[in-house]
């Protein structure tokens, strides 16, 4: 074989690889788009961002993985908790700076965008993330992020994972979030959200946890959210929220944990509260609550947890908590109850502080009638 020939040979070769290794690589405008985001970020102690450099995002940058039909970024996940190698080997959780990029809009085959955890990270989330039209999941707590939820948040007709918690975030919650039909974490605890919550948040059928406890919410509770079927735990505790427990809870069929403690709630407590068997965990104090207690316990109760303490009941504790068929943690200071109380399980292992500071209880764990 001739020189010619063997040059020319190397040389197809050498542009066929090329070839190959553009074709398998990320797309310039992602490519781009990346590194814009990255410099809005400072990670000074791991070193995770300086593994995004080269030609190709698709290998080997870390949190980054693209579709591997179209080479097209379909995830980033940045999380600065994480058992990875790198978090072990450094022997800390992560810690970065800066700022969400508005670049990150333009990866417009994102379906997951993780930067969590990283404490650091300030500025208001960039309101062209309602435009991406293929996100799923957007998990952005754990961070300093201020301003407020984007009006537009509703687009995200994709979306089943909205976590926002532990940041700073302020506003209302925006009326467009009821539109997020295919939503099933809904987490935005530990913020400084004021206003009502949505009376139509009952249009988000598939969600099973809604979290929005610390806040600073105002107004009463939708009715609204009894018609989500599929609702499991509702937290919204230790906000502002008024008015009495809409009675339409008690009757949801899957609900397990209710927490509504530390809020201005008045009016007495539904009956189907305390005879829902599936409600495992119920927290109502430090409200206004008033009236009976409901004597509605049978052998199909079963509750890890009733804290019904620091409201205004009065009457008599229920003998039907005898018949339970668990309660772990009960606790009934701080009312305005009287008489004895009943005996046999679980009151014969509880402690005198479940029930103190009541207006004339009395027997085993108090003194003698």
């Amino acid at each position: 074989m001739g020189c010619l020939t063997r040059g020319f040979l190397v040389g197809a070769v050498a542009v066929l690889l090329a070839m190959a290794t553009a074709a398998d690589a990320c797309t310039p405008a992602d490519h781009s788009a990346l590194l814009d985001f990255k410099a809005a970020l400072n990670e000074p102690y791991l070193g995770i961002l300086n593994t995004w450099s080269g030609a190709d995002c698709c290998t080997n940058w870390y949190g980054v993985t693209c579709d591997p039909e179209t080479k097209r970024v379909a995830d980033i996940v940045l999380r600065g908790e994480s058992e990875d190698p790198i978090f072990e080997k450094a022997g800390r959780s992560g810690y970065m700076t800066g700022s969400i990029s508005p670049s990150v809009c333009h990866l417009d085959r994102l379906t997951t965008l993780v930067v969590a955890d990283w404490k650091g990270i300030s500025g208001e989330i960039p309101s062209c993330i309602a435009s991406l039209p293929h996100l799923r999941i957007l998990d952005l707590i754990g961070n300093k992020l201020s301003g407020q939820i984007p009006a537009d948040i509703g687009k995200l007709s994709h979306l089943t994972v909205l976590n926002l918690a532990d940041n700073q975030i302020s506003g209302h919650l925006p009326p467009s979030i009821v539109n997020l039909n295919s939503l099933m974490h809904l987490e935005l605890s530990n913020n400084k959200l004021t206003g009502e919550i949505p009376s139509d948040i009952g249009k988000l059928s598939m969600m099973s946890r809604a979290l929005l406890t610390r806040n600073e919410l105002t107004g009463s509770i939708p009715n609204s959210l009894a018609k989500i079927y599929r609702l499991a735990d509702l937290d919204l505790s230790m906000n502002q929220i008024t008015g009495s427990i809409p009675v339409q809870l008690g009757s949801m069929p899957v609900l397990s944990t209710l927490n509504l403690d530390s809020n201005q709630l008045t009016g007495q407590i539904p009956t189907g509260l305390l005879a829902n068997p599936g409600i495992n965990i119920l927290n109502l104090s430090r409200n206004s609550l008033e009236g009976n207690l409901p004597d509605v316990f049978n052998q199909r109760s079963y509750f890890t947890q009733i804290d019904l303490s620091y409201n205004n009941l009065r009457g008599s504790i229920p003998k039907s908590l005898s018949a339970a068929k668990f309660i772990g943690h009960l606790d009934l200071s701080h009312n305005h109850l009287c008489g004895p109380i009943p005996t046999g399980s679980p009151f014969d292992r509880l402690e005198a502080s479940s029930f103190a500071n009541n207006d004339c209880l009395c027997g085993m764990p108090l003194q003698t009638c």
